[in-house]
């Protein structure tokens, strides 16, 4: 437990997290999804060398000097299904898993996707409470799930990784000192009304695995497994983080390759559609990388500062149908469909978070060395 709490409490401090981030399955309990009985490579495409420098603002940058800088230890270039690029660098490694931190919560939308179309549920436009009723007289009581899917529930929250007194900061030490995420998810109060304001809320997408997990009646572990890890042919196993119950942590505590984080962006950049089947409804990615009312727009309400819409928890980078999956420490799984075009980046950046802007987080520049690469391959 000692360990357990030195490293949590590590974490946005500028400690340096390569040796910890590839070994979350050692370090926490977790509950394994086994790689496909059939697992399915991307095919191999003409190697690409990635450009020398990209631009950001009005500077060109150097893009080695920044994949060191972040610490990058995986960086794939997946376009028109096949591999461009794949480098790993650090303790990164082809079947290395590594921690997701908040690419999780597109998995969990996905496999919420899933569950609609079976009929689980019948629209986002019910109130989530009526499905989970742990949190009835919450901040969650009142907010359709769609509210919750575009982080608008209207809880009260902070999200400041610098101040150790932060919410997420709060909920992060139920997990080092042995408590439940969902116990904690439902003291949660209201500050607004859901469905007017985006503000960034890592409990939302708990609340998210609370009502997968209520609706299927299963663990969002088998769930996953079932219905996206073994259709996509994943080659690895995965592990979730869990807490002193067994909960999942849905909000970012999935463990993977970046081969397999790959599948995720390519599966939506086919329109949910993998291997000829429809894996999840096409309409669902259509709205989950659609930012459809004015508060999820950049620079609107708690999104203010940022380049980045919002969707069903994907950020939408601009206005041209770029989306990405982002967690902290600069781990992204990106999507450009007009360039056919899928990049999952894993990472380390150990300063990341310990100023709460751009100059630690680096996402805005991380679009922008994307984008770059997207360019090199299409002219």
């Amino acid at each position: 437990m000692n360990d357990r709490v030195a490293y949590l409490q590590s974490l946005f401090s500028g400690a340096r997290q390569e040796d910890r981030f590839n070994r979350q399955h050692e370090l926490f309990p977790v509950a394994t999804m086994t790689a496909a009985p059939e697992p399915r490579p991307f095919p191999q495409g003409t190697a690409m060398r990635l450009p020398a420098t990209y631009r950001f603002g009005d500077a060109e940058k150097d893009t080695a000097a920044f994949l060191a800088d972040t610490d990058t230890v995986a960086l794939m270039v997946i376009h028109g299904g096949r591999i461009r690029c794949e480098d790993y660098w650090l303790t990164g490694g082809p079947g290395v898993t590594w921690v997701s931190m908040s690419v999780a919560k597109s998995f969990v939308s996905a496999a919420l996707g899933i569950a609609q179309a079976e009929g689980r549920f019948g629209s986002v436009e019910e109130q989530i409470v009526d499905h989970v009723p742990e949190l009835k007289g919450s901040a969650y009581d009142g907010a359709r799930i769609k509210d919750v899917l575009q982080m608008s529930s209207g809880a009260r929250w902070n999200e400041d990784y610098s101040d150790p007194d932060s919410d997420i900061n709060r909920f992060i030490a139920v997990f080092a000192n042995g408590g439940s995420f969902n116990d904690f998810t439902a003291t949660l109060t209201r500050e607004r009304t859901p469905g007017t304001w985006n503000l960034y809320n890592s409990t939302d997408t708990q609340a998210l695995g609370m009502l997968l997990k209520n609706v299927t009646g299963r663990s969002i572990r088998d769930y996953v497994e079932e219905k996206l890890w073994h259709p996509l042919g994943m080659e690895d196993d995965a592990h979730w983080l869990v807490d002193s119950t067994g909960m999942e942590m849905a909000f970012g505590g999935l463990n993977a390759t970046a081969r397999d984080y790959a599948k995720l962006g390519e599966l939506y950049r086919l329109g949910g559609s993998w291997n000829g089947r429809q894996i999840v409804p096409a309409a669902w990615v259509r709205d989950s990388v659609t930012a459809d009312a004015p508060h999820l727009k950049a620079g609107a309400g708690g999104l203010a500062g940022t380049i980045f819409n919002y969707g069903y928890q994907w950020w939408l980078p601009g206005d041209d149908g770029e989306y990405s999956a982002i967690g902290v420490y600069n781990q992204f799984v990106y999507v450009d469909p007009r360039r056919d075009l899928v990049i999952a980046k894993l990472s380390a950046s150990h300063r990341y978070g310990t100023t709460n802007d751009e100059s630690s987080y680096r996402e805005a520049e991380t679009i922008g060395l994307f984008r770059s690469i997207g360019q090199a391959l299409t002219g």
